[in-house]
């Protein structure tokens, strides 16, 4: 038996419903707040976007804030992306007539946040498209192959993580070289898109109802792709080889900042051997950050995720000033390479502004 829903104006009831399902990890209630809205006249689409895309952000959110664990968090994420199957195979939503565009929506290599891009294809079907979702963690070879055995006409890449853009880039110009136009979205671009017009992308959208706007502008005029060209022609200071060496030497560079941290920062023997894990963790990827900024010369990218890190870890108990202190010892070791120290500093001083309780 199902419960009366609200008007279908008020979508932050039905995601507030929808949260506690999730949390509670009751698939079942999750998916009934959901279809029962539709069968009480919410359209597919807001539910989608408006209901299921605002749980998942807080189910991000509160991982961060460490109210969640990480089991929790993949339940959750487990459960809104079961939710959103049972939507798409819901016979009671209506569906357009298919139109002749045909999008493959796929995430990066080794992005595995799925769940925006499912979103994103499931609107894009709502609206009549022909869409194949690929999923989390796409290799260039496999999408290359996929866009040619279907004649995609398009390609809507997503990456939530910055330390994608590298493998962004790579896929964007394959895409464009096999003829296919390539949309970017996913928070690894930046607000505002920024780095999505930097790496080549043909468009950007912030959000799935954008999306499926620039994609009707893309296909409305013939597409002449780019010349056949290499990283370093949209991004010269890449000549430096400092991106290609600081990321082929990352596992060294971890283990030796981690060495040092246990000298220089007593206080790490009396951690857990969970906090020791999240220093750790941090310290990897403040490396794989480091590398995605180097290869953009984007300060800014750096110093987001230095600041998102020391969240994170006093969240979890930890100091932020372990991750001011790994900075250091990431700059010693790399003290031949300036853009690296440059950018490590910067990481630095935007800790210090915001607070790091550094002794």
């Amino acid at each position: 038996m199902t419960t009366a829903i609200p008007g279908r104006s008020d979508t932050e009831f039905l995601s507030a419903r929808l949260w506690d399902a999730v949390h509670e990890g009751d698939e079942y209630a999750a998916t009934d707040v959901v279809l029962s809205a539709v069968d009480a006249g919410l359209d597919a689409e807001s539910a989608l976007l408006d209901v299921i895309a605002p749980v998942q952000a807080r189910v991000g959110a509160e991982w961060a804030a460490n109210r969640i664990s990480v089991a929790e968090e993949h339940t959750a994420t487990a459960i809104n992306d079961r939710v959103v199957a049972a939507l798409a195979h819901d016979a009671s939503v209506p569906r357009p007539r298919r139109g002749e565009g045909r999008v493959a929506v796929a995430c990066v290599d080794g992005e595995w946040h799925a769940l925006p891009a499912r979103l994103l294809a499931e609107t894009l079907r709502l609206r009549g498209w022909h869409v194949d979702f690929l999923g989390a963690h796409v290799p260039v070879t496999h999408l290359i192959e996929h866009l040619h055995r279907t004649g995609s006409d398009d390609l809507a890449l997503s990456a939530s993580i910055s330390a994608r853009l590298p493998a962004a880039h790579a896929t964007i110009t394959a895409c464009q070289a096999a003829g296919v136009p390539v949309m970017a979205g996913g928070a690894a671009f930046g607000p505002d898109g920024g780095y999505a017009d930097r790496l080549g992308a043909d468009a950007w959208a912030p959000d799935a109802r954008t999306a499926a706007g620039r994609l009707e502008e893309i296909l409305a005029r013939p597409y002449v792709p780019p010349p056949v060209h290499e990283p370093v022609d949209d991004l010269p200071h890449l000549a430096d080889q400092e991106y290609t060496l600081v990321t082929r030497s990352a596992p060294r560079l971890v283990a030796a900042v981690l060495a040092a941290l246990e000298e220089r920062f007593p206080a790490m023997a009396t951690y857990s051997e969970r906090q020791r894990q999240y220093i750790a963790e941090g310290v990897a990827y403040s490396t794989e950050f480091l590398g995605a900024a180097l290869y953009l010369d984007d300060s800014p990218l750096f110093t987001r995720f230095v600041i998102w890190a020391g969240d994170i870890l006093t969240a979890r108990g930890v100091p932020a000033y372990s991750v001011a202190l790994a900075l250091d010892l990431l700059a010693e070791q790399l003290k031949d390479f300036p853009r690296a120290v440059a950018l490590l500093r910067d990481g630095d001083a935007a800790l210090q502004i915001v607070g790091s309780d550094r002794p």
